[in-house]
């Protein structure tokens, strides 16, 4: 598959200040997809303008033509399959058949606990997620279905005319895990990492090449064990969260020369975040906009 690149907006502005201006200007630098974050906040922005997701998404929809849209990701910490299914696929009709959905288990977060619920253990995540994905599955594919789970049910629900995507919109299964990794193999059209955590501090950028190789070998693992061609599913590495860290962005060089390691490691797809100032996520713009619209010719 060709390499892609796309970027991720955090939904931290006002719409009418910024807002649609920088989801405009992502379909204009070319990007092949402009994702936001499904949280109801996140970490050093929790007390900081923060947005919905798929309000947003709605919006930008109207606001662009071309540009693919998608969450990276939505989790099961707030949401529930059953609303969620309906507003996927209205948000798919609205845009045209754009959106792609990015789903994980969920975190510790302040999304973990916001509806007064106790946090989750990585268990009870994993188990939420394997019921989860199935189940939004179906109700995104079949017009009428009645399920009932461990942890969620659907009674006699109807989604009707379903998604302008056949058979549904596409999923993009953030995973690490075994179980995870599974669920990319029987569910996703792609999988989605951000690299291994534990290396994020104090690991070394060869550490996380080999990391992330490991996690590639793991997905193919998972693809044979259900039949699937891993071939078949996109690969997709939300980067700043690796060792790198923001230097990718620090000039179109660096980004060439990451970008080219992460291909030839199996990666498709590419997502940088959008430069906020005074944040973890602060680069250079007209670097960040170079690097949209010169890096991948240069990789060949």
């Amino acid at each position: 598959m060709t390499l892609r690149l796309s970027t991720v907006i955090l939904p931290v502005d006002r719409w009418h200040e910024g807002g649609r201006a920088k989801w405009q200007r992502a379909e204009e630098l070319g990007f092949h997809t402009a994702y936001t974050y499904d949280h109801l906040s996140w970490r050093s922005f929790r007390d900081r303008p923060w947005f919905g997701a798929l309000p947003t998404l709605t919006a930008a929809a109207t606001a662009t033509e071309r540009l693919r849209l998608g969450t990276l990701v939505t989790s099961p910490n707030f949401r529930h399959p059953v609303t969620l299914a309906k507003e996927l696929m209205s948000l798919d009709d609205i845009s045209g058949g754009r959106v792609t959905l990015g789903i994980g288990a969920g975190g510790n977060g302040f999304d973990a606990t916001a509806l007064g619920q106790e946090a989750w253990t990585p268990k009870e995540r994993a188990d939420r997620f394997g019921e989860f994905v199935p189940l939004l599955d179906r109700l995104l594919t079949e017009g009428a279905m009645t399920e009932r789970g461990t942890f969620y049910t659907a009674e006699d629900v109807r989604n009707i005319p379903g998604c302008v995507q056949r058979p549904r919109l596409p999923f993009a299964v953030a995973a690490t895990g075994p179980r995870g990794l599974r669920l990319a193999a029987r569910h996703g059209q792609a999988w989605v990492t951000t690299g291994d955590p534990k290396l994020y501090e104090t690991g070394t950028p060869e550490q996380s090449v080999e990391a992330l190789r490991g996690q590639v070998e793991k997905l193919g693992k998972a693809c044979a064990e259900t039949g699937r061609d891993v071939a078949e599913l996109g690969k997709v590495l939300l980067t700043g969260f690796t060792p790198d860290r923001s230097r990718p962005l620090e000039s179109l060089d660096a980004f060439v020369d990451f970008a080219g390691t992460h291909r030839d490691l199996g990666f498709t797809e590419l997502v940088i975040h959008w430069p906020i100032a005074d944040s973890d996520f602060a680069a250079d713009q007209t670097v960040f906009e170079t690097i949209a619209t010169e890096a991948l010719a240069q990789l060949g």
